[in-house]
């Protein structure tokens, strides 16, 4: 059966945090499924939107994937040190395929070429943020990866992985890759992988 569609208005903003990331409070009449409304309170984190690439070498049949702190995964008890997609927010009046280029400079000193979106953005926890993540892929030359990047202003110390294609998908299936835009790239390499080889 589908939903009918439920009215919502914010009915006012508070403002909990401001730093790299923002928390506002906002008070919202929902209309209930079941007839009504009521007034909810909900917290909500902001920080804009975000881009991730896969970058892929379809000579090699390799992926670069980075390696660096991510605090959420401390914060949750397990070793926080992961291999993810590059990613970084996009910039204000950036677009994304922009942004993935300058993101894997940033954090690989590779170069992207031919970006494409395969994702057009997806929330990353819509109960708790406005952030979506744009999935972009893009080929990049994986013979000339290595060593640690990041951006200095922004306290980034980034480990470049490579790994072959295959080994990618493998971990994505086997459930050893625990971030979730990395692995929404990671079934979708799966799924086009034979695709990307033959065209080369």
């Amino acid at each position: 059966m589908k939903p009918r569609s439920l009215k919502t208005s914010i009915l006012s903003t508070t403002a909990l945090h401001s730093g790299f990331l923002r928390v506002n409070r906002y008070a919202i009449e929902v209309e209930l499924h079941g007839g009504g409304s009521r007034i909810v309170n909900w917290e909500v984190m902001e920080r804009g939107n975000a881009v991730a690439v896969l970058g892929f070498d379809p000579v090699r049949d390799e992926v670069v994937l980075v390696n660096e702190l991510r605090p959420g995964l401390l914060a949750a008890g397990d070793y926080p040190f992961t291999d993810n997609l590059v990613a970084g927010g996009i910039g204000e009046g950036e677009n994304p395929l922009d942004a993935a280029v300058r993101e894997m400079q940033e954090e690989t000193g590779l170069t992207l070429r031919d970006p494409k979106i395969i994702h057009p953005g997806a929330y990353v926890s819509s109960g708790g943020t406005s952030e979506k993540i744009v999935i972009v892929l893009g080929l990049i030359d994986a013979g000339k990866a290595g060593g640690v990047h990041g951006n200095p202003n922004e306290s980034e110390d980034i480990l470049t992985i490579v790994l072959p294609a295959e080994e990618f998908i493998r971990r994505v299936r086997a459930g050893e890759v625990t971030d979730l835009k990395t692995l929404v790239a990671g079934y979708w390499l799966a799924e086009h992988h034979s695709g990307l080889r033959e065209r080369q």
